[in-house]
């Protein structure tokens, strides 16, 4: 009896089902989270370019990571909402480690190999600021002055994947906290 009251209580009837997916609250925590990191690095951009690339809002690579941030809100989500010990969290949880470990050690990996295998790149990954010094050290009247920086988006490092995953946190204890604060929990 009480076990069905709290399963009422987490999942409540909803009276329209096409409406349901607008208060998912972890569906609605992921997006979020990859929408502002995707914002952060479109701003990011800005910042440093001193144009707008709005390649950087659908674009992978960079800080934070998206992805991490995605998968951290949408795990948390679902341990706030149906609580740490079932099988939802569970399988977000694992989802949530492997893409990590994919962005670290894959990604990783692939920028290693990429840079020993390129063939003027010759086995570090900072060449693209090497060149780009060369590109912008160019006379004004050269043709490549004016070409945009390179950038190597190749996975993400650490510290990248980490600020994602804190971005996740936030964003999903702050839709909780909302959400608590508005009477919908």
């Amino acid at each position: 009896m009480i076990s069905q009251q709290r399963q009422e209580i987490r999942h409540p009837p909803s009276t329209s089902s096409s409406l349901s997916i607008f208060t998912n609250y972890p569906l609605l925590s992921a997006l979020v989270s990859f929408f502002i990191a995707q914002s952060i690095k479109f701003f990011t951009c800005w910042y440093k370019e001193r144009r707008w690339d709005l390649k950087q809002l659908i674009g992978s690579g960079g800080m934070p990571s998206s992805h991490s941030a995605t998968v951290t809100a949408l795990a948390l989500a679902i341990g706030l909402q149906e609580g740490f010990g079932g099988s939802l969290f569970a399988i977000s949880l694992i989802l949530a480690c492997i893409i990590f470990n994919v962005e670290i050690t894959v990604a990783g990996d692939v920028r290693c190999n990429w840079c020993k295998t390129s063939s003027w790149a010759p086995g570090r990954v900072d060449s693209f600021q090497v060149l780009n010094q060369i590109v912008y050290e160019l006379p004004s009247e050269h043709p490549l002055a004016e070409s945009r920086p390179l950038r190597e988006l190749l996975g993400h490092t650490p510290p990248q994947v980490i600020a994602g995953g804190l971005l996740g946190i936030v964003t999903a204890v702050m839709g909780h906290v909302i959400i608590f604060f508005s009477g919908q929990s």
